[in-house]
């Protein structure tokens, strides 16, 4: 039988490639240059900025900024584009650090545990724990707007918008407040995707999508980027809902069945499990053939993708 698009893998892509050892060592490379990056814990500010760098250093994948440095390499060889990347992936993580520390805040979903540690306000108080989190926010816009050499001024203003339109409003804040909003309530399905797609999705396409921008992507690679984006973004929260209903705390490293005991809709509390897998695992196709034309330097994408399904934590 003839495969379909949708089944027939990218020829122009080679699917072997060891995606543990390439996170590892991206993971590595991010994590020294946020550390050289990051205040120091000295001075008058020093407890506001420990409890900064606790959450940010408090383990967690970096796939917002590893997307972002793959999405680069996918479009230029020139390292001094991809190391302008690596710092707007640095931002990019701040800003995800910040938002988890104000997830977890008892306002709002009230955790006690984020990747296996307390979480930030456990240690630092409501009030240090809201203050980190402001901090780390700010401090993402003042990396996105140092001085860089390597992209023009009209390119870095571009992605300083679209990080903040990613993360605000109408982005991810604004998906953090829907999601809030609409705790014990029933809404159709195609509320739970706007949710989806801002509170998670948006900062995660913005990764991508930056990342394309600091490398000098052509417009149709940026537009086959942003389908890429918006795919794995659906795909990771998809999975992330799975793994709330099926996964165990001590696994997940946070509150297991939190989205059920906070009358959250789900994508399995819409579909049940199994239809739930087949829907993150058709997100993951369509991010795959959104590469389609892409040489080997995009093959850590397509590894990405499957790495995102197949988490377990």
């Amino acid at each position: 039988m003839k495969k379909t698009a949708a089944s027939r893998p990218n020829p122009s892509i080679s699917p072997r490639m060891e995606i543990k050892q390439y996170l590892s060592d991206r993971k590595r490379l991010l994590e020294d240059k946020l550390d050289s990056l990051m205040l120091a814990v000295e001075g008058p500010f020093s407890s506001h900025i420990e409890a900064m760098r606790y959450s940010l250093f408090a383990g967690g994948k970096r796939i917002r900024p590893i997307l972002c440095l793959a999405s680069a390499e996918a479009v230029t060889s020139d390292q001094t584009l991809r190391d302008e990347a690596l710092i707007i992936g640095c931002a990019l993580e701040c800003i995800h650090t910040y938002s988890l520390i104000h997830d977890d805040l008892p306002a709002m979903d009230d955790d006690q545990l984020r990747r296996g540690k307390p979480t930030n306000h456990m240690l630092h108080g409501e009030a240090g724990a809201i203050l980190a989190g402001d901090g780390l926010l700010t401090f993402a816009f003042e990396l996105l707007a140092r001085p860089a050499a390597a992209i023009s001024t009209t390119t870095q203003v571009k992605i300083i918008r679209l990080v903040a339109e990613a993360a605000g409003p109408l982005g991810m804040v604004g998906g953090q407040a829907l999601d809030i909003a609409g705790e014990n309530s029933s809404y159709p399905f195609e509320h739970l995707q706007t949710i989806h797609r801002s509170k998670t999705g948006a900062l995660i396409r913005c990764a991508v999508q930056a990342g394309a921008l600091a490398g000098g992507a052509r417009h149709e690679q940026m537009e086959q980027l942003t389908s890429y984006g918006e795919a794995i973004g659906l795909a990771f929260q998809i999975v992330d809902d799975l793994l709330d209903a099926t996964s165990t705390t001590e696994v997940l490293g946070k509150s297991a069945g939190s989205d059920k005991i906070r009358g959250k809709a789900t994508y399995p509390a819409f579909f049940g499990i199994e239809k739930t897998r087949n829907l993150a695992r058709n997100a993951v196709e369509q991010a795959t053939q959104a590469l389609a034309g892409f040489d080997a330097p995009a093959a850590p994408l397509v590894q990405l993708a499957e790495y995102i399904y197949a988490r377990t934590h």
